[in-house]
């Protein structure tokens, strides 16, 4: 997209209007609201939906696979953004790819409130997946379009966004947490239900707040180019069609095969994204230098969110089954661990933005932020084998414990993750604006792909050694990323 049509989108929209910054700050952060409002409401039950016993309502799966299911979900979600960014930068435009992805997972949440068989819940899998891939990171890029590349609201714009995507967060699990007590499917519903009024604040409000912002498609496919690669989407489908019959009779495609599949892909595909954009001649020397920055950034995230994401399998599973959870004859139900993260940065997300708006150009470089971010998900997971330590892993574990080690998590996450979104949308090549930010949300499938392999080796004999030495090589690389932070900061080109 042209610097041109870059200013004349900041110009359609009303720069004030939404707490001092862009009235479209406001259908963002409540299209957004609700769309996590859904996603992380069927996240807090979904991994107990999956190994609970057929008799109570769930799937009846081995816990070991429906971590490294979960984990390879989470993957496929964050790297289906991929196509969704593609679709975005080449053909929808982001507005027309946020409303058919909310339909997507509005109908993906529908099948799974209906009760059925391991085919309809891999159905709905699917339809998240896809759903999620065009909505997510396109939804980010507008916040993104609505600030002139100058404007220092830019910053704290993205923490206030990141802080709607929490509140829906936060709210959603209690509810289906609690409602899954009783039936599974109905929390799957309520969060069907939240995606459709997602649907309705975006639809409704768009126009009047957002002006041009997602209209615009920053690099159209010419008719040439448009056959030639529905030609080539159209015969892969029928390949991969073809090779799942012929695959899964013969015993090929398997559980374990596929996880091993999405691991290569997870590490496989942002590779290959780096070294497209590098080698594109649509990509100038300045934005070259700048993708070579980035490259720390984004190993930095997988790391991160490593830790991060296991919030929702291996550390569910400790809420579920290590943790006590009745007090005085009330029984706390293990998916409201869920709301802590998103808790806490509700109340701690405006402290952070007020903080950087505080100190301007005196805050640490992007880099140091991400380096600060890693050392509190390693100091996360240190935390967390403190119980195991002082009194074994026989013994049911005061919640506080886990409370602690969502807080400090979270405190990394926002050095990082509302940063990485800025950062990405000003590190991003102009011709690859939506994949950019795409490619950010692969650092999460990659860390997922990893998690598959690596929420195996987890039980409670082996509880200390697994958060120790995750926890550490999290701690080392911070080091390292925080020593090496001011010669990044250099290929950055003025950027900070």
């Amino acid at each position: 997209m042209s610097d041109f049509n870059k200013q004349k989108i900041v110009d359609s929209v009303p720069q004030t209007g939404f707490f001092g910054h862009p009235k479209g700050l406001f259908t963002l952060f409540f299209t957004e609201f609700w769309e996590r409002f859904s996603y992380y409401g069927m996240r807090a039950i979904l991994v107990f939906y999956m190994y609970y016993e057929v008799s109570k309502g769930g799937l009846g799966l081995d816990e070991s696979l429906a971590f490294s299911i979960m984990s390879i979900y989470g993957s496929l979600v964050y790297m289906s953004g991929i196509i969704g960014g593609w679709l975005a930068d080449r053909v929808l435009g982001t507005s027309k790819a946020v409303f058919y992805g909310g339909i997507l997972i509005m109908f993906g949440h529908i099948v799974l409130a209906i009760p059925g068989s391991l085919a309809t819940f891999f159905i709905s899998m699917v339809l998240i997946v896809l759903g999620t891939g065009l909505l997510k990171p396109n939804v980010s890029s507008v916040v993104g379009e609505i600030y002139s590349m100058e404007d220092n609201r830019r910053d704290a714009g993205f923490s206030i966004f990141y802080m709607g995507i929490n509140l829906g967060a936060f709210i959603s699990p209690l509810i289906t947490g609690e409602v899954a007590k009783t039936s599974f499917h109905l929390g799957f519903g309520i969060a069907a239900v939240g995606m459709f009024v997602g649907l309705l604040v975006f639809m409704l409000t768009k126009k009047k707040n957002l002006g041009l912002a997602g209209t615009i498609v920053a690099n159209p496919l010419s008719p040439t180019e448009r056959k030639k690669v529905f030609t080539t989407f159209g015969i892969a489908l029928v390949l991969i069609a073809i090779l799942v019959a012929i695959t899964i009779p013969a015993g090929l495609l398997t559980f374990e095969s596929f996880i091993a599949l999405v691991g290569i892909l997870g590490i496989g595909i942002p590779t290959a994204y780096f070294i497209t954009m590098y080698r594109s001649p649509k990509t100038t020397a300045e934005e070259r230098s700048r993708l070579i920055a980035y490259i720390p950034l984004f190993i930095a995230a997988v790391m991160f969110w490593a830790i991060q994401e296991q919030g929702s399998t291996i550390l569910a599973s400790y809420a579920d089954k290590r943790t006590q959870l009745e007090f005085a004859g009330f029984s706390i139900s293990p998916a409201w661990f869920q709301s802590l993260n998103p808790l806490f940065i509700i109340v701690l997300a405006p402290v952070f933005a007020w903080f950087w708006m505080k100190l301007g150009k005196r805050q640490p470089t992007i880099p140091q932020k991400f380096s600060i971010g890693l050392l509190f998900a390693g100091l996360s997971f240190l935390v967390i084998l403190l119980p195991a330590y002082f009194g074994g892993t026989d013994s049911l574990v005061n919640p506080l414990w886990l409370v602690l080690s969502y807080f400090i998590v979270v405190l990394g996450e926002l050095c990082l993750s509302p940063v990485g979104l800025s950062a990405t949308t000003k590190l991003a090549p102009a011709a690859f604006s939506a994949q950019t930010m795409s490619l950010w949300f692969l650092s999460n499938a990659a860390a997922q792909a990893i998690n598959a392999q690596l929420v195996k080796f987890y039980s409670p004999a082996t509880e200390m050694v697994y958060f120790g030495m995750i926890g550490g090589a999290s701690i080392v690389l911070s080091i390292i990323l925080f020593i090496f932070a001011p010669k990044i900061q250099g290929f950055m080109k003025g950027v900070r």
